[in-house]
């Protein structure tokens, strides 16, 4: 597994959120510690584990998860002669508590979480011990009741502070005339009188303290001195037995050691679990099948880090193509397809649920890789480009039946004919080695190659042609069109720009199976801009690229003359501009040249996009250059002069649609 790949797909944030779900520190580790397996039958028991918790919290009782507080560091210590004091050995006894309560729970919910209820059955609840610490420690102290000895110990020491109590008020009364204030006080645990300084001598005693002036002194008087010294007898007796009890809880406590350690381990599952679950309801996750083979099919997927807002997503890959190239405009959700699909392995194979409806399914992947993002990076040195091959190089080792290669923008970051080049020839080498592929690109040969190749199948992102904008649903079957101009328009390109990128579009279109592109006026006449820029409706600002072939029969009624050649046709079938090589015959087919082919259409089937006038500097410039290839043209001007032996020339035959 990629972990750099993880983070490109925002796995780390999905996990972070079950890190905060978790209750407890040693849940939390759990979660940290989260990763995608590889192994079916985990992932199979993982899936299980989560959806049973989906269903406990569904019921709508709240499981009694402990945050364990204080005792890790408790069992850590276990074993090392340690005495624990008061607080530490309570916080022992209510999470004995928890574990009770726990126990109890999961046997009662047996039927909603059969699995999970089974883990129960490992936990102790100790009652030897829970008992025990139940009897000898009430609200972080000692009860009478932890040992005859401490009870008898106490008796003495509640008598004697009687005896002293009394004598301290007989002293209040004896030095009245002396005394700063009435009051019976402690200082250093013994009982005194405020006395004031100038008549100290008055009353016979220790001096424990004075006030922060110093006009008062706190004295005990000689009438209660014995009396305290038996009391702090008697309390330094209470401590002995104090530590001889302590000791004993805290030895019966390392003897439940084993109990104790297994206990931790079986919360920390069902916390680590239960926000597994949390975190799944909180997107709607579902569990969904668990393929054998390595497939992928989303039916309504939707990201969860995009909430219930985002489109659902339906998307297949591994049945009837092993890659699925995706094209569409930019801000179209190419990416965001690309992200759902990888993350969505992820979180399936981390136990997770997902949000995709029944019916969706997915296989095991040894490898998930993905290149989205530049990935430039100034500390390693790293452009755009060089950043695509470092991930390029990772998908071609890791290639293989269970490896599932996600790459974003094909061919960018470097001159496109050599980067289309390289793409395509990497795209056959992964279909070669039945590795799982998705892709997104902008270029047309990229897209051909997709439908020429079997076991690989193009898609689109929906566009909205009359608002402009994405829809961002996937389209199996076809590719998709950029919609650079209309995208620019929407967002406030000036129209002399935009007018002028048509002009050169729609003229490169014509000299492509030249592999020239006619040099167009660095200054284009007006007619030729207004007539671009006829196609334009402004006023809603879209191209008036048709969009159906409803829209031929208004056409014709508007066009009075035939297509002629050299003529610019939106040819609908292929929802791609084409150049008129031979105008309709009596059948009305007429022959279209698009991307260096030949293809007959019915006129019916086009639509005129910009007249040849509008194309071509004047009426005597040489068409051949745009539908001839350059050596036919140099063969023939040869043939013009002379005969030449075995000189032909080659044209392609047109295919009809």
């Amino acid at each position: 597994m990629n972990e750099a790949s993880w983070k490109r797909l925002e796995f780390d944030k999905v996990k972070a959120g079950v890190v905060s779900f978790t209750v407890s520190p040693a849940g939390r580790v759990l979660a940290e510690r989260l990763e995608p397996s590889t192994k079916q039958r985990q992932v199979e028991a993982w899936l299980t584990e989560t959806e049973e918790a989906a269903h406990l919290l569904e019921s709508g009782a709240s499981i009694p998860l402990s945050a364990m507080d204080g005792i890790d560091p408790f069992l850590a210590l276990l074993g090392k002669g340690r005495i624990y004091n008061e607080q530490e050995l309570e916080q022992l006894s209510v999470w004995l508590t928890s574990v009770t309560q726990m126990k109890k729970y999961m046997n009662s919910k047996r039927e909603i979480a059969p699995t999970i209820a089974a883990y129960a059955e490992s936990m102790h609840d100790c009652p030897t011990l829970r008992e025990e610490l139940n009897r000898c420690i009430r609200y972080g102290i000692l009860t009478d009741q932890a040992s005859a000895d401490l009870a008898f110990i106490r008796r003495h020491i509640y008598a004697s502070e009687d005896k002293i109590q009394k004598k301290m008020e007989h002293a209040l009364n004896k030095y009245r005339s002396s005394l700063q204030e009435p009051v019976i006080s402690k200082r250093r645990d013994r009982f005194v009188i405020a006395v004031k300084r100038e008549l100290r001598k008055q009353v016979p005693g220790t001096v424990w303290d004075e006030s922060a002036s110093g006009q008062t002194l706190f004295v005990e008087p000689l009438d209660a001195a014995e009396l305290q010294v038996e009391l702090q007898q008697w309390k330094a007796e209470e401590e002995r037995e104090r530590t001889v009890i302590l000791a004993r809880l805290s030895e019966l406590a390392e003897s439940f050691s084993y109990e104790l350690h297994r206990n931790v381990e079986a919360m920390a599952s069902f916390d680590f679990i239960t926000a597994r679950a949390k975190l799944s309801r909180s997107y709607g996750g579902k569990k969904i099948n668990l393929s054998d083979k390595p497939v992928i099919r989303l039916l309504n997927a939707r990201h969860p880090l995009l909430g219930q807002s985002s489109v659902p997503l339906d998307v297949e890959l591994g049945y009837r193509w092993k890659q699925l190239i995706i094209t569409g405009p930019n801000t179209g959700g190419k990416t965001v397809t690309l992200k759902t699909i990888g993350l969505f392995v992820l979180m399936v194979q981390s136990g997770l649920l997902v949000p995709a409806e029944k019916g969706s399914e997915i296989g095991i992947f040894e490898h998930v890789i993905a290149d989205v993002g530049d990935g430039q990076s100034l500390e390693q040195s790293l452009s755009t480009f060089s950043s695509h091959i470092k991930v390029l190089k990772e998908m071609m080792q890791a290639a293989g039946p269970r490896a599932l290669l996600l790459l974003d923008e094909l061919a960018a970051g470097t001159d496109p004919t050599e980067g289309i080049a390289l793409s395509i020839a990497l795209l056959e080498q992964l279909l070669k080695r039945e590795a799982l592929a998705a892709a997104t690109t902008h270029f047309n040969e990229i897209k051909a190659f997709a439908s020429r190749t079997a076991g690989c199948q193009n898609g689109k992102m929906a566009f909205d042609a009359d608002t402009l904008r994405p829809l961002y649903r996937l389209e199996m079957g076809e590719a998709g069109e950029s919609h650079a101009f209309a995208i620019a328009r929407r967002f406030g390109l000036p129209e002399v720009v935009m007018q002028r990128a048509e002009q050169l579009l729609v003229r490169k279109v014509a000299a492509e199976s030249t592999e020239m592109l006619i040099e167009l006026p660095d200054n284009p006449v007006d007619g030729q801009a207004s007539t671009i820029a006829s196609s334009v409706d402004h006023n809603h600002s879209k191209t008036s690229i048709p969009t159906s072939e409803n829209d031929e029969a208004v056409h014709v009624k508007k066009t009075a003359k035939p297509f002629e050649k050299g003529d610019a046709v939106w040819v609908y079938p292929l929802k791609r501009m084409g150049v008129v090589y031979r105008p309709a015959d009596e059948r009305g087919n007429v022959i279209v040249q698009v991307q260096g082919q030949k293809l007959t259409f019915n006129h019916k089937r086009m639509k005129l996009y910009i007249a040849k006038t509008k194309l071509y500097p004047g009426e005597e410039y040489d068409l051949d250059i745009v539908f001839e290839s350059v050596e036919n043209r140099k063969a023939r001007k040869l043939m013009n002069r002379k005969h030449v032996e075995g000189l032909t020339i080659v044209t392609p035959e047109e295919d009809i649609y």
